[in-house]
């Protein structure tokens, strides 16, 4: 039933979800003049409510198709090894409540920058798997290319809100050396099954940090 479902709803994904990145004429990201500051972070709430809704379709998908019933439970301690856990992001509801806009941003593009690489790992791992269906292998690369979007529509953001630049994070080199060597099979599972429910987990963190951050813009203090 789940399939049939993200069947139906997968066409409508590539039609709603409105191109983020805002570009003058020699290609560059530039302030977006021609959007105001309130319209573009709705797209990237929306790109980020997206990416979330399809990573928690693709991580059910694999643990249907690849994952032993008995070895499910593991994703539940998959958090202790996510490859973000060193960032310096909040986790409790009273942390996140106490930082500033410009941190809830940052950590967004934290997150973000920290799974473009491990995503493009995992559509070549995806790759070698002999029966991996065509919806998961699709989903993945369009997470991934979305996850690109989203970058460029936070930073355009960090722009207009901050007047300021980015950081820059190394993280997402130094996870990717942990897949230097072949695994066996089920191990390989595995860790893909880490992988995706870390992936969605953090998902689910850029969503709530963007929406925290909508609320703070309209409803200052009754943000929960």
């Amino acid at each position: 039933m789940h399939v049939v479902w993200a069947v139906l709803l997968w066409p409508s994904l590539l039609i709603v979800c409105i191109p983020l990145d805002c570009k003058d004429e020699q290609g560059s990201l530039s302030r977006c003049p021609s959007i105001t500051q309130e319209k573009l972070l709705d797209r990237v709430i929306q790109h980020a409510e997206l990416i979330y809704r399809v990573s928690e379709e693709s991580c059910t998908l694999f643990e249907e198709m690849f994952v032993p019933f008995p070895l499910r439970l593991q994703r539940n301690q998959a958090g202790s090894a996510c490859i973000t856990k060193a960032l310096p992001i909040p986790s409790s509801k009273s942390e996140i409540q106490q930082i500033s806009d410009k941190w809830l941003l940052h950590s967004v593009l934290m997150l973000v920058q920290s799974w473009i690489e491990p995503l493009v790992y995992l559509q070549t791992t995806l790759d070698r798997y002999d029966d991996a269906p065509d919806m998961l292998l699709n989903k993945t690369k369009w997470v991934s290319d979305k996850l690109i979007s989203l970058e460029q529509g936070v930073v355009v953001l960090i722009k207009k809100m901050l007047d300021e630049g980015i950081l820059t994070t190394n993280h997402s080199e130094q996870s990717l050396l942990q897949y230097d060597v072949q695994p066996e099979m089920l191990e390989s599972v595995m860790r893909d099954y880490a992988l995706l429910s870390c992936f969605k987990k953090d998902a689910h963190k850029m969503e709530t940090f963007l929406k925290l951050l909508k609320c703070r813009q309209t409803d200052k203090y009754n943000c929960a």
